[in-house]
């Protein structure tokens, strides 16, 4: 039988989106390609050694049957992109499932924001997932494919990364109607608050209280609406905005 494949990106941290959604891919079956950068992980979330916590998090996705390969690259640079599909696909064959769970985030308001953050998160959140989306497309094969975008509402005071994933949204509800003579499949999920080690316990408390389900999402939660979609189950979901957050925007 022959082995799914898929590229995950943002899995810099054992604790993040995306380390919890390859987990439940590899027990799915999958053989994975990891994208990170580990320059983000420093800058923005205070990781130490993140080239550890990758090197932790292989042997734990192998030991559940997967193929796994990693790979470092900056998604702000245009170039990036291309080459992540091109060596997931030469290492593991034709990829059938894309996850965008990269993001660059990182808060200001419509008075704070510079030009440079203001730019910097469209290539990254926006540029660069379509052309993660553009590469995978153009080398799915006639099974097709099926992408899953994270994104979220979060806008105020977080000017430059809400606005980016509306961008995100668009593309990947686009994409629903341009790649389905493809047979791809392409929605993003909004997942809500997951706290994922950037929460302080003031904004866990109020974000808790909020939940009608009494606790915060987890990663675990997440990756399991990821594999339903990535599934031939799932395939009939398509050209969606799906907000699996536990009912906190109910």
């Amino acid at each position: 039988m022959t082995r799914k494949s898929a590229l995950i990106t943002g899995v810099g941290r054992t604790v993040g989106l995306g380390a919890g959604i390859a987990r439940r891919l590899a027990v799915d079956g999958w053989d994975l390609a990891l994208s990170y950068w580990h320059p983000y992980d420093q800058r923005v979330n205070g990781t130490t050694n993140p080239a550890a916590e990758v090197q932790e998090l292989i042997p734990e996705l192998e030991a559940l049957g997967s193929r796994v390969i990693a790979l470092p690259g900056d998604l702000e640079d245009s170039k990036t992109p291309g080459e992540l599909v091109a060596a997931a696909r030469m290492e593991l064959g034709t990829l059938s499932g894309l996850v965008l769970s990269h993001a660059e985030g990182v808060d200001s308001g419509l008075l704070t924001t510079s030009v440079k953050s203001f730019d910097r998160h469209f290539a990254v959140n926006v540029r660069a997932s379509w052309q993660l989306i553009n590469a995978f497309a153009l080398q799915c094969n006639d099974l097709g494919g099926a992408i899953v975008a994270l994104t979220s509402d979060h806008t105020v005071n977080n000017l430059p990364y809400g606005a980016s994933k509306g961008a995100l949204d668009r593309i990947v509800l686009a994409a629903a109607r341009e790649l389905g003579d493809r047979r791809v499949s392409s929605n993003a999920l909004n997942p809500g608050p997951v706290d994922t080690g950037w929460m302080t316990e003031e904004v866990r408390r109020d974000l808790t209280g909020r939940q009608p389900t009494g606790r915060l999402g987890t990663p675990a939660d997440v990756a399991g609406v990821v594999a339903f979609l990535l599934s031939q189950d799932g395939r009939w979901v398509n050209g969606q905005l799906i907000k699996a957050d536990g009912g906190f925007s109910a």
